[in-house]
């Protein structure tokens, strides 16, 4: 085995996905190496396919195992799919992690309304700051994207340095922030960049993003000219929405009511941070009963359809506080993530109904993206002029066109890896050289399970088919000591026959028991197995469809 030392890279989660960011980077031998982990992120989980559970985000386990050898946690910004993950996976990593303010006031205010949160020891550093951490040096720099203080990391090592974009666009007229340091950046690459391991998100797209301060003036035009009340919904994330939304406000001399507690959150951190600086006070929810329809500006959440946010309230005409009416006018400045499309559908559908005016930007300018298009790609590029790309942040789509792209580019190495690969950086060749465990985790309830438990599997099989409860109490001698007990959940009442479900569920335990031999009658495992192949094949015969069997067997 090799003493010599390597550098490597290894995507747990963001890599054919968006969502679920957790990259490592590893700098020793092969048999030892110290590790930094880059973000700690999550994705939302689609109900049709893992009911009931809420969160997604990776399976550390290969972390665990080398938790001595961890140097800590880096953070290059706030949003869900970068740092949601940390309350529930930093107990079992248990390193500091850093994190520029915005960031780590954030984190504080979250772990701070979570019952039970864990205590993780967060180090602020400065924006453009730098710190050590073991065989890494690590540069913050600044960049911008739809969340203040976001940051591309320039990590220093003795083999090289990898520049981790995060998430980044180049706006050079944002509402808030420094924007993207294109300064520093160039003299990174003039330093020399080994590698430059970058977000793929907007790979498919030509051109360049719009710019923020494009979509404020679009919110002001549009709140000057709206008759009734307004009400505006956008990622709760977004500070420079928020923002835009209270300079519209102002210009048409509206109050601002906040309305949601993510919404609320953010503006509270925003404004302790100044990036609310010389912007009016937002009012209470509760508040906004008492102003005129053409003085109230409503900054919602529930861009995205959640069901339990503001604005899908507001659309069944449920919320205690807020209502909208004919005339109305409510602007979403999102847009709608992949796998949202029907509840925000529903959400759009809600309002219509009352007479509600409904702006997205299918029409107008007031949504732009917080990644690069192909343009600002090819200009990062030129800026920093890597050896080695290694796309990531995307699903396979992305990261073939941004793969196209760095080759067109003439980048000398251009290596593709999935979740768990093994990408050696240096020294020698770029290429994937192995892979580690790269599983999901998934948030249910206050538990964190494995995707591969039968727990989900079989959630999913009752909520296709619903369940048929026996319940069988049997004798010694192999015989009903009493009516089986049969209980149906999420099946038809009556079958094709006409028969009610009940009754044909309760013969079929009562005939299949009755049809047993003696002897296997006596043995309570044969008989709840068989009992629920004859109850299952009885049902299915009647609905076309296999229900969820559990028969339980008491010997008496």
């Amino acid at each position: 085995m090799s003493a010599a030392n390597e550098l490597v890279f290894i995507p747990l989660g963001g890599v054919g996905e968006i969502g679920m960011n957790l990259g490592v980077y590893g700098v020793g031998t092969q048999a030892r190496k110290a590790w930094l982990i880059v973000d700690c992120g999550v994705s939302f989980a689609a109900e049709d396919q893992l009911p009931g559970v809420d969160l997604v985000m990776p399976d550390v386990r290969f972390l665990e195992d080398e938790r001595r050898n961890l140097t800590g946690i880096v953070l290059t910004h706030a949003h869900e799919d970068h740092f949601g993950a940390l309350m529930d996976l930093w107990p079992r990593l248990k390193v500091p992690v850093y994190a520029t303010p915005f960031t780590a006031a954030l984190l504080d205010s979250k772990l701070k309304s979570e019952p039970g949160a864990p205590d993780i020891p967060v180090k602020v550093v400065p924006l453009g700051g730098r710190v050590s951490l073991g065989p890494f040096d690590v540069e913050f720099v600044s960049v911008a994207h739809s969340i203040p203080e976001s940051n591309a990391l320039a990590i220093r090592t003795p083999l090289g340095t990898v520049v981790h974009t995060g998430d980044w666009k180049i706006d050079r007229t944002p509402v808030i922030g420094r924007g993207t340091d294109e300064a520093r950046l160039r003299a990174i690459g003039d330093e020399g960049v080994l590698a430059m391991v970058g977000d793929s998100t907007n790979a498919v797209r030509e051109g360049r993003s719009p710019s923020e301060s494009e979509v404020a003036q679009t919110l002001t035009e549009l709140v000057k000219n709206a008759r009734g009340r307004v009400a505006i919904t956008t990622f709760a994330s977004n500070v420079a929405r928020i923002r835009a939304a209270a300079l519209a406000a102002r210009a048409a001399d509206r109050e601002v009511v906040v309305v949601g507690r993510a919404m609320d959150r953010i503006a509270q951190v925003a404004r302790e941070t100044g990036y609310l600086e010389g912007i009016q006070e937002f009012r209470s929810a509760d508040t906004y009963g008492y102003l005129p329809r053409d003085k109230v500006l409503a900054l919602c959440t529930g861009s995205q359809g959640e069901p339990r946010a503001a604005l899908a309230r507001i659309a069944d005409d449920k919320h205690p506080d807020v209502t909208l009416a004919h005339g109305d006018t409510v602007i979403f400045s999102s847009r709608t993530i992949p796998g949202n499309e029907k509840a925000v559908g529903r959400v759009i559908n809600g309002l219509i109904r009352q007479g509600i005016e409904v702006i997205t930007d299918r029409t107008h300018l007031v949504h732009v993206s917080g990644h690069p298009r192909l343009a600002e790609m090819e200009e990062l590029y030129s800026w920093l002029r890597p050896q080695v790309a290694l796309p990531v942040h995307g699903e396979a789509l992305h990261l073939s066109e941004h793969a196209k792209l760095a080759r067109r580019l003439g980048v000398a190495q251009v290596v593709l890896c999935k979740n768990g690969d093994v990408a050696q950086l240096a020294p020698g060749k770029a290429s994937v050289v192995d892979e580690v465990p790269a599983a999901r985790l998934l948030k249910d309830g206050r538990l964190l399970i494995e995707a591969e438990s039968r727990t989900v599997s079989e959630r999913r099989r009752l909520s296709f088919a619903g369940i048929v409860t026996v319940a069988l109490a049997i004798t010694e001698k192999g015989e009903l000591a009493d009516d089986p007990d049969v209980e149906l959940r999420g099946i038809p009442e009556t079958g094709a026959s006409g028969r009610p479900m009940h009754n044909v569920a309760y013969d079929a335990a009562v005939d299949t028991f009755d049809n047993m031999p003696r002897a296997r009658r006596r043995d309570p495992d044969a008989v709840a197995e068989t009992v629920t192949r004859g109850v299952r094949a009885a049902l299915a015969a009647e609905w076309g469809k296999k229900a969820y069997c559990h028969v339980h067997v008491l010997e008496v």
